[in-house]
């Protein structure tokens, strides 16, 4: 008697116990495939080859004074945030300040120029492959100087050629991210910015490698 009184307690409050385990558990709730996932961003550096159009420089009475060809290493800086949605898609901002030096008086060509990035990555191991493409806007500011700069301040005579106009930017790109640590990732990536509303022969283009590191939220 007491035996059966003590069994059949026991296996009551077993069944109890299962049973509250059971209702406890919260029920599993699949996300949504472009749910969000956090973000991240970082800054920039970039070196790259860029080369524009050979024209010609005219005089105050029409003559052409020069014949110049914008060319060589550009470098800068800048940076992006992108926000994090499902597993591969992720939308953002970034902006960069690109500058090169060229000719033996030290003319300047200056890129600015930002938007709306848009791009797919991939997670293989610790790698993360991405490619996208950044719609926005910039601004070339073109310096020329057609003398050496003088020593004094006297105003020369038909030796400076200064130009700014803005343009509507495509900015395609391709690169790897690197997970350094849970919170940092390091960055390779290679673009080629194109002018595509305002084509001029001394806007400078060509592929830019950039280094950096991206912060993660995720």
């Amino acid at each position: 008697m007491k035996l059966s009184l003590f069994l059949s307690l026991f296996f009551l409050c077993i069944s109890s116990t299962v049973f509250s385990q059971e209702n406890e558990v919260e029920p599993v709730i699949k996300k949504h495939p472009l749910a969000f996932n956090g973000y991240s961003g970082g800054m920039q550096l970039h070196i790259g080859y860029v080369q524009g159009q050979t024209f010609n420089v005219y005089g105050n009475s029409g003559n052409v004074i020069q014949q110049i060809t914008p060319k060589g290493i550009t470098t800068g800086i800048g940076g992006s945030i992108r926000f994090h949605f499902g597993n591969y898609w992720r939308v953002g901002t970034e902006g960069y300040v690109s500058t090169l030096t060229f000719g033996e008086n030290k003319s300047s060509s200056r890129l600015g120029w930002g938007g709306l990035l848009n791009d797919v990555a991939f997670k293989v191991g610790r790698f993360i492959p991405f490619f996208g493409v950044t719609i926005g806007g910039g601004n070339a500011k073109n310096l020329l100087l057609l003398n050496p700069t003088p020593d004094d301040y006297i105003v020369e005579n038909e030796s400076v050629s200064y130009r700014s106009y803005g343009f509507m930017a495509v900015d395609p790109f391709i690169g790897v991210e690197f997970k350094a640590t849970r919170r940092l990732n390091l960055l390779l990536k290679m673009d080629y910015l194109m002018n595509v509303t305002n084509i001029q022969d001394d806007f400078v283009t060509g592929p830019r490698l950039y280094f950096g590191f991206i912060f993660c939220h995720l």
